[in-house]
């Protein structure tokens, strides 16, 4: 009677829905547009110290997402301003490194791995090469395993003839050239896994005045491989400033806003995002200017 009571119990337990595993369930802090600045920087003298105050922004968040805890971070681009800003005297391009490393002096305070994507800013004045140095990568676009989901993370910094961008002082448009479409498309064939997709320029923006046509120039032609790998469930995008949304062949397609403090006083901004693939939902949590989406996939 204990045995049969036993295999009873053993059966029930098997017939019980699946509950989440920790591999089910992942957990991303995003960050997008931090835009580090200097406070001698000739744009913010005069009193309008509105985009110097970078650290304890990234405190912020950092200590939000230790205390969470998010098991990765994810910054979507445009970490370092550059010298460029809307002003006469642009100062020296020879401070910009450094403030490259002290702004991951002091974002590597999260008690996890840290993921970025390459923004146009980013490239204003360092080379490609002196980013992925300061930010210790081989490669500006990449991917990985994350539990049960994977990561693709994009590089658009490229001219329509497929040039690196670097030490371009102003540039919006970007690219995806021919040879990463390739690896993109060899990438999401060989996994398995549900995926995100991470890139700074908009790819779901038709038109732009300011770049003179989309953010990414040749959007559509990557918008179409993600479609047809038939395996990407969002692409998490920044560069606007603003929060945005799309829902584009099942895809969806989320806009972060910025955190940096730009023109006037705003909040800090960014976002918790729990991926649960047991019940094929992105909940993402938004704190100071962004918003909140629940989406299902």
């Amino acid at each position: 009677m204990k045995r049969m009571g036993l295999v009873l119990l053993l059966l029930a337990a098997a017939a019980l829905p699946a509950s989440a595993s920790d591999a089910d369930v992942v957990r991303i802090g995003i960050v997008a547009d931090i835009h580090v600045h200097d406070t001698d920087s000739p744009c913010e003298l005069g009193g309008a110290k509105v985009m110097v105050n970078y650290a304890e922004r990234i405190e912020a968040f950092v200590e939000a997402m230790n205390a969470w805890p998010a098991e990765v971070v994810i910054d979507l681009g445009d970490f370092v301003n550059g010298v460029f800003v809307m002003c006469e005297d642009l100062g020296d391009p020879e401070r910009v490194p450094g403030l490259l490393d002290t702004g991951l002096a002091v974002l590597s305070a999260f008690e996890g791995p840290i993921y970025h994507v390459i923004g146009n800013h980013d490239v204003y004045d360092l080379t490609k090469e002196e980013y992925l140095a300061g930010i210790g990568a081989e490669s500006a676009f990449y991917s990985f395993d994350i539990g049960a989901y994977h990561v693709v993370v994009l590089d658009a910094q490229y001219t329509k003839e497929g040039e690196d961008y670097g030490n371009v002082s102003w540039m919006v448009q970007g690219t995806v050239p021919p040879s990463e479409l390739a690896w993109l498309r060899e990438d999401l064939q060989a996994t398995s896994k549900p995926t995100l997709v991470c890139i700074h320029q908009p790819l779901d923006v038709e038109y732009s005045f300011t770049a003179g046509g989309p953010p990414v120039w040749n959007h559509v032609e990557v918008c179409q491989v993600l479609a047809e790998s038939g395996k990407v469930i969002a692409v998490f995008q920044g560069h606007t400033h603003e929060n945005g949304y799309s829902l584009i062949d099942g895809i969806h397609y989320v806009t972060f806003a910025a955190m940096v403090d730009h023109a006037e006083p705003t909040p800090p901004s960014w976002a918790q995002v729990v991926l649960d693939a047991l019940n094929r939902t992105i909940t993402i949590e938004g704190f100071g200017l962004q918003s909140s989406y629940e989406l299902l996939y």
